[in-house]
């Protein structure tokens, strides 16, 4: 039976990872299983400088998941260097730096920085608002997503992902650019723009007024974006959005992801990762799957 996957020529030991900015680098979750059980553990934005993120409050309970308007908040690459990737060494498991920017001059920066570091992949989180152009977010137009994903690329020695936003009109119009643009996989989807008004007070919820929507009530719209982007694309897909158990993780397989990552979850239930990876294994076994793609992107 195996459980590995391949991701632009890096080896998983099983397809299962973490939502960028719902795990840090592991080491509150350290505490409570071997993160060496991971496929890979993808960490939180790393910016060139620290960033503080946005006023509180910044996140609200919603009907099936979450709002958030953290603002991507992080203390750095040269912290990250110097303390997360030391630490995510001493597990056997791959290292997913998601890295994030307001300017195309501050992802180049970054990722020139860590291409030398021991860490495994990129994921570029193109739903950071682009400063330089009023901000508007980079991943919700087509050409301003190809250009960052291009620029990237000349500073990235090691494989690129990039992370779609589904806040468009049309999600595979995004892939087919970023793709073009030299993205060696996908991951998606991010979190949905949400609100939330507090009837009592008569003003929006949250400081920055918006936030982003996770957790159980997006899977739906991941599930379906992962589908369309597995028929638009050919490089693999790493799907997340809602999913919590192994039948969730399953579907998004079945949709076409070659790994899955899991966010809000961890939140409720810090053994959810480790929980999938085993569900999986359990799966394949009783219905006796030898190899994960046997049954990746069956849904026609």
């Amino acid at each position: 039976m195996n459980t590995s996957v391949n991701i632009a020529g890096v080896c998983f030991k099983n397809p299962v990872t973490t939502a960028s900015g719902t795990f840090g680098s592991g080491k509150e979750y350290s505490e409570f299983f071997d993160l060496g059980r991971l496929g890979a553990v993808t960490v939180k934005g790393v910016a060139t400088t620290e960033w503080k993120g946005n006023n509180c409050p910044r996140i609200a309970e919603t009907y099936g998941g979450m709002l958030n308007s953290v603002g991507l908040q992080n203390p750095g690459v040269d912290y990250f260097i110097k303390n997360d990737i030391p630490f995510l060494r001493k597990y056997d498991t791959k290292i997913i730096v998601n890295i994030c920017g307001h300017t195309v001059s501050e992802y180049c920066e970054v990722t020139e920085r860590l291409s030398d570091e021991d860490i495994d992949l990129f994921e570029l989180n193109i739903s950071c608002p682009n400063v330089s152009a009023g901000g508007i977010t980079f991943g919700t137009d087509a050409k301003m997503a190809e250009t960052v994903v291009s620029e990237v690329k000349k500073y990235a020695k090691k494989p690129l992902i990039v992370k779609l936003t589904p806040n468009v009109t049309d999600i595979t119009e995004i892939a087919r650019a970023v793709v073009s643009g030299g993205a060696d996989a996908v991951s998606l989807i991010n979190t949905l723009k949400g609100m939330k008004i507090d009837i009592n007070t008569r003003k929006a919820f949250l400081a920055n007024k918006f936030g982003g929507l996770s957790g159980p009530a997006v899977k739906p719209v991941a599930l379906r974006m992962v589908y369309e982007v597995n028929k638009a694309v050919d490089v693999p897909i790493i799907g997340m959005g809602g999913i919590s158990n192994t039948e969730d993780a399953l579907e998004f397989i079945m949709a076409g992801a070659t790994m899955i990552s899991v966010g809000t979850a961890n939140f409720a239930n810090p053994y959810a990762t480790v929980e999938i990876v085993d569900g999986i294994k359990e799966y394949m076994e009783k219905n006796n799957i030898k190899d994960l793609s046997e049954i990746r992107g069956i849904i026609e």
